[in-house]
């Protein structure tokens, strides 16, 4: 029988075992029955991938009283230079802190504060102040927060942002370019409309980022 997720919050739960000792990065799947799927852990060799599962299944059961099946639980072991987006202190991923605007004339600045295990990141861009140029404004300053605390020569580029009405809801989606030694990465994050636009664009960058957190794709 399946594992019932639904009232505790996943990327809680996958920061939490990120804590783990030479773990890096881990996401976890949802099947259709609100169950875990899967378990992906990316994580240093220093330790075995048996004594790895070990811990995992011990810190869901003792931090949330999940019982999972070992087999479902996938390791991938790498050293710590391979890891692209490897924060500084760990894997947790950034907290939004503050998102502000301000409009001068035709110009605008928007600054966004992230937070990320106990620090604060802060990110500025300038430009013209249009509605789709101050989105796009948003989620600049958000990747410059992020690049502030990622650990390694990488670059990003926002392709592109936008606000979709997606059946009844409205949604923000953002598409993210990683440039890196091993060349560059196109991720896509979307967040729905609940509290601002600003607040969902800043959302959906970060989800594309997070993606690469729970290493949809691998470096």
């Amino acid at each position: 029988m399946g594992v019932n997720l639904e009232d505790l919050d996943i990327e809680e739960i996958e920061n939490k075992l990120c804590q783990i000792k030479d773990v890096r990065a881990a996401r976890i799947i949802k099947g259709k029955s609100n169950s875990i799927e899967e378990i992906h852990v990316i994580a240093v060799p220093d330790k075995g991938p048996k004594q790895l599962v070990r811990d995992i299944e011990s810190t869901l059961m003792a931090q949330y009283g999940l019982n999972i099946d070992h087999k479902k639980v996938s390791i991938a072991q790498i050293n710590d230079s391979e890891v692209l987006l490897n924060p500084k202190k760990g894997a947790a991923r950034p907290k939004i802190r503050s998102i502000n605007a301000d409009v001068t004339g035709l110009n605008a600045r928007v600054q966004v504060v992230l937070e990320l295990n106990a620090q604060e990141f802060t990110g500025v861009s300038e430009g013209l102040a249009s509605q789709t140029g101050q989105i796009r404004l948003v989620a600049n300053a958000a990747l410059n927060a992020v690049e502030k605390f990622v650990q390694g020569p990488y670059g990003f580029a926002l392709e592109d942002v936008a606000i979709l009405s997606l059946g009844r809801e409205r949604v923000a989606v953002a598409c993210v370019a990683v440039v890196g030694s091993l060349g560059e990465q196109i991720f896509a994050g979307s967040a729905v409309v609940k509290q601002s636009e600003k607040d969902s664009v800043v959302r959906a960058t970060l989800d594309a980022i997070n993606r690469r957190f729970g290493f949809l794709t691998t470096a």
